[in-house]
């Protein structure tokens, strides 16, 4: 009897003493055979990659969007040797820009632009350069800082691309990614076992297509797209909106990516699963069909997996909905080019 109470202390102790050293590895999170969330643990890294793929001041949302989503990666402990960023950089001093040096994502927020790497710039922000980082070939490359995605098979990757777009493809500044070149390099990425497991967002008109009919379940990938594959999607904190303000004659963010991300702002991401995030984003995001591919079961992961975490929001639960700001004007992707002239010519027709 006396032999069996050690021999249950111990085991006591020895796993507590687990569970408290275990607390601090890397968590890697990965959903049960009941699809409820669950931690292990693991020594892998977490990678991410950020693509604006337009230009222009008219297009200032695009990398308003991609700036805001490494200052959550940033405070979620992620380091800049890991986030890797395409932007063209013509924005936060353009002519246009009524902030020299400042860009900011919704009205009256803080700068997104100060230290975000400017790995892929100008005419480096293209497709063949894109595949490359992705697939890790340095020597693919044509300029650019050469960081690329030097991701192991315990790592989790985050891609997050902001866009135009169209059926089966998305834009870049001087060409295109079509939908079956990024599937190729996916499944080559894959292959070479080169990530855990993968989520990709894709704010774009038709997102969905680049996935839909395309993204086996069979790759470890979890996307998510701001519309189907045969819509629009939306620009959001546009002129017009009573919020923003007059100086600004441009959108400063999309309604998909600003839903996600301010949603990131205020929730603890150790709380918050991928799933979470979606019907939140799917609410929100009302003019468009926020929509799911490839791997379900990543959908129960935690989002700090992917994105790391703040951890002046822990006290914030993510159990129930936190309630975003409501959107008084969203406009069509493909329109807001429109959006400056049509104010010009009613301030011209007051007079």
């Amino acid at each position: 009897m006396a032999n069996h109470g050690y021999c249950g202390v111990l085991l006591s102790l020895t796993l507590l003493s687990l569970a408290i050293h275990g607390s601090f590895c890397f968590p890697e999170i990965n959903g049960d055979n009941k699809g409820s969330p669950r931690t292990t643990t693991d020594k892998g890294k977490r990678w991410a990659v950020l693509v604006a793929g337009s230009s222009g001041y008219d297009n200032y949302r695009h990398q308003a969007d991609i700036c805001h989503a490494y200052q959550i990666l940033k405070k979620g402990g992620l380091k800049d040797e890991n986030i890797i960023v395409f932007m063209y950089d013509d924005i936060a001093y353009n002519s246009e820009n009524p902030r020299k040096g400042v860009i900011i994502n919704k009205p009256n927020g803080h700068d997104v632009y100060k230290g975000v790497p400017k790995d892929y710039t100008g005419d480096h922000v293209n497709a063949r350069n894109l595949y490359a980082v992705i697939l890790g070939d340095k020597s693919a490359l044509t300029g650019g800082s050469g960081k690329v995605l030097s991701s192991g098979p315990n790592d989790h990757v985050f891609i997050y691309y902001a866009d135009h777009g169209s059926v089966g493809l998305l834009g870049m500044p001087s060409d295109y990614v079509y939908a079956k070149d990024l599937i190729s390099v996916l499944h080559k990425k894959h292959a070479s076992k080169g990530y855990k497991s993968m989520v990709f967002y894709v704010e774009a008109c038709e997102a969905g297509s680049m996935f839909e009919g395309l993204l086996s379940s069979n790759l470890n990938i979890y996307a998510t797209t701001a519309s189907n594959a045969e819509e629009s999607s939306y620009g959001t904190y546009c002129p017009g909106d009573p919020s923003v303000p007059d100086e600004f004659d441009t959108c400063l963010g999309d309604l998909y990516s600003i839903s996600w991300m301010e949603d990131c702002d205020i929730s603890d991401l150790h709380k918050e699963t991928l799933e979470n995030q979606y019907e939140r984003v799917r609410r929100r995001t009302t003019n468009s069909h926020v929509m799911q591919y490839g791997d379900m079961s990543h959908k129960q992961e935690f989002l700090f997996a992917y994105m790391g975490a703040d951890l002046s929001n822990r006290s914030h639960t993510s159990t129930s909905d936190i309630s975003s700001p409501s959107i008084s004007r969203a406009v069509d992707q493909r329109d807001t080019k429109l959006l400056y002239f049509q104010q010009k010519v009613s301030a011209l027709l007051l007079f």
